[in-house]
Formats: structure tokens, sequence, C-alpha cells
């Protein structure tokens, strides 16, 4: 099916506009327009995954919304490659089941409609990745838009759940990698440790030059050395991406 009947079936399902945008050089994102989209969150998740295990022949995504961060992991890891993506929330999985089939990856990917707290699959994973909801209920207004409300507020589990999750499913070699806010890090930390891993890659992500750091990206495994880097800058004061973006956007097939 074209992305152009992708869009009129969606549109028409869910009674509002879609978007068909530039997930890759390659591939594309179907999203709502008024709903949950990809950000440079999901890029840099991602990015930073395949920067830790760059050739896992099959990894896991927890949450994983429209598929914003496993498919773009599984973009980078190669057309040998396979993704199992779980997401509980409706519209997200039905977003996810078009950007499935309309990039034509139905047959390397197994997308899970499901809990990720209960996520029953008995095979163990090189690579898990996540992007937990970032606001524990209290802290904010939640949207009425159920898709919204689900990606931005612990509704159904939070970063300690994708974490645990991430400890059953990972193999003893393998590394889970995930993003959270800055302001909450050691919400994070607490977290890896209380899931039996250690954090052995952080990075804080800078939006632009001179603001504070927004969200933080973690690599966690079962026992090593940790190692906090410099942060990572998207833009320059000026508004322009840096050259360190440009390269990440490089290695997703943009030039």
């Amino acid at each position: 099916m074209s992305w152009t009947a992708i869009r009129h079936e969606l549109a028409t399902e869910l009674g509002e506009s879609i978007s068909i945008d530039a997930l890759t050089g390659a591939w594309r994102i179907a999203q709502r327009d008024a709903g949950h989209r990809h950000s440079a969150d999901d890029v840099l998740t991602a990015w930073f995954a395949l920067r830790e295990m760059p050739h896992a022949p099959i990894a896991l995504d927890l949450g994983t919304g429209i598929g914003g961060v496993g498919l773009l992991v599984l973009w980078g890891l190669g057309e040998a490659a396979r993704l199992v993506a779980i997401e509980a929330q409706a519209i997200s999985f039905r977003l996810l089941q078009a950007n499935v089939a309309g990039n034509e990856l139905t047959a390397r990917v197994d997308a899970i409609h499901g809990d990720l707290r209960e996520l029953a699959d008995a095979r163990r994973f090189p690579l898990v990745t996540g992007s937990p909801p970032y606001f524990p209920l209290g802290t904010g207004i939640v949207p009425a838009d159920s898709q919204k409300a689900h990606a931005r507020f612990e509704l159904r589990g939070d970063v300690a759940d994708y974490a645990r999750a991430a400890a059953r499913h990972v193999t003893d070699d393998g590394v889970f990698v995930f993003c959270f806010p800055t302001p909450q890090k050691e919400r994070a930390l607490a977290a890896v440790r209380d899931a039996g891993l250690v954090a052995t890659r952080v990075q804080d992500v800078v939006p632009r030059a001179t603001l504070r750091p927004l969200f933080t990206l973690f690599a966690a495994r079962r026992a090593g050395d940790v190692v906090e880097e410099a942060p990572f800058v998207v833009r320059e004061q000026s508004g322009e991406l840096t050259a360190a973006m440009q390269q990440v956007r490089r290695g997703f097939g943009f030039y």
C-alpha cells in the first residue's frame, strides 16, 4: 500500500489529519498532526543505542509508541536485523502497524500490542531500547488526548518498570539504552540500580548552546565501569545544527 493510501486510510479511520514525514533517508513515519510525534529524543536514543551495539541481529523496543526509536535502530542495524516492538496504547499501536507496513518491514518487525510489564517473550536480546514517559502523575496537567497522555505521563508504568523489563529480557552481555529528563537523572539511575543493572554510559543532551541539558541518554549493562560523556549539543546558539547532530542525521541517511 502506498503512503498516500496509508494516510487516507488512517485519516478516515481516526477522523483526523495525518502527516507522512521522513524518518530516515528512505523510510517514512505516519503520525497524527495533533498527536504525539517523532522527536529528537527518538533520534538520539537510537543513535546512542547503535553506538553501544551496532551489530545486534535483533533488538527489543519497549513502549515503542509509533516506532520512532525502534525503527531507527532497525535501520542502523542493517537489512538482516529484526525488531520486536511492544506498545500498549491503542492509537500509537495502530500507527506503528501502519509504519511497519508502509516501510515494507512486516517480515522484519514483530509488533506486539501489549503492556511491556507483562511481556512474556522467552527470547533474550542483545539490545533493548526505550523512551519511558517523563512525568509522574501529579506533576503536571495530563492531556485529554490518550496518546499524548500515555506518552508523557506515567499512566502505565514508569522508568523503573522499563528498567525491570529490560533486565528480564537483555542478554548477559547486552545493553539497555533509554532517555529520561536530565532534572530526573538520579531517579533514572536509581531505577537502573534497582533492576540490577549498571549505567555504564551517560550523556546529557543540550537542545541549544548556552541552554541547560534537557534530557539524558543512558546505556545500562549487567556490569561495567561508569563513563559520563561531555554533553551532546543539538543546535548552535544561532539555531543551526551542530556538526555532531549533522553527523547523526547522516547516519540515518540524511544528506
